[in-house]
């Protein structure tokens, strides 16, 4: 089986694309690597049913976007798109990359 990826961006109410999800889908394009992801699904913020609020329950996540990968091996979950793209599209992500990409918005806080 081949390797498929699913991203799962959130559609804000106003009907506009989340901030974080704008982000990582310019950081794919910039590295030419929106072609290796297969699907995108819309978690609608105002639709429990569409199918990326769906995938996220399923999976238990409150944010967006996030990556479904299937392979031969099952399927994997990967809530850093700078990860899944070190371990499934062999790039090289370097530390100061990481720490750049952590969202304030996703800590949990005070």
């Amino acid at each position: 089986m081949l390797m498929h990826i699913t991203m799962v961006k959130k559609r804000l109410a106003d009907g506009s694309e989340c901030r974080k999800c704008r982000d990582v889908s310019a950081l794919l394009q910039s590295r030419g690597l929106w072609d290796r992801i297969d699907e995108v699904v819309w978690a609608h913020e105002d639709d429990a049913g569409s199918p990326g609020m769906v995938l996220a329950g399923r999976f238990g996540l409150e944010h967006a976007p996030f990556f479904i990968v299937r392979d031969a091996s099952g399927e994997h979950l990967y809530v850093s798109a700078l990860l899944m793209m070190r371990e499934r599209l062999q790039q090289e992500v370097t530390a100061a990359q990481q720490a750049a990409a952590i969202d304030p918005d996703d800590i949990g806080g005070i």
